[in-house]
């Protein structure tokens, strides 16, 4: 890509290109969150400004790194606003705590006996006898995932009840 100022708008493709997504997630993400609105030329060819970059950035983290869905994503950018999304992009400490926005929404999707999933933080996976170091959104991510899995499984278990 070539060097542009970086007050210069961008297309799709050299907006993609900076915050490390395809062209077709940025135009998903567009339906998904009302905040992201690039320029529009004749012909709806999109043109992206360095806010709108570093917007996406911020989005790529929540969603990629610190593993919220797309409805935490969503809530996280209500309620702190397209700056605070925006200044993640380039922020190397953790986001807060994913599963704080999240909550609501997994409580809503729990069937009949709610499943709580406990993983305690000093857990860390064994690498040749030693302990590994987990980053805070590492652990967020395994307690997320476990937690799924016990939610499958509690359904899964409900539906084979009904069935025998």
């Amino acid at each position: 890509m070539s060097e542009k100022s970086p007050d210069a708008y961008r297309t799709i493709s050299e907006a993609g290109e900076e915050a490390g997504l395809p062209p077709h997630v940025l135009r998903f993400w567009e339906s998904k969150f009302a905040q992201l609105k690039p320029v529009k030329r004749a012909g709806g060819r999109r043109m992206y400004r360095r806010q709108d970059v570093l917007l996406l950035k911020g989005l790529r983290r929540l969603l990629y790194d610190d593993g919220y869905t797309i409805k935490g994503a969503q809530k996280y950018l209500r309620e702190h606003g397209v700056a605070a999304v925006a200044s993640l992009a380039d922020a190397e400490t953790p986001s807060p705590d994913p599963a704080q926005d999240l909550k609501p929404t997994v409580e809503s999707q729990q069937s009949e006996a709610p499943v709580q999933a406990e993983v305690p933080v000093q857990t860390a996976p064994i690498h040749d006898g030693e302990p590994v170091a987990l980053s805070e959104s590492q652990i967020n991510l395994a307690r997320r995932a476990l937690s799924r899995l016990e939610q499958a499984r509690a359904r899964l278990s409900g539906v084979l009840e009904k069935t025998a």
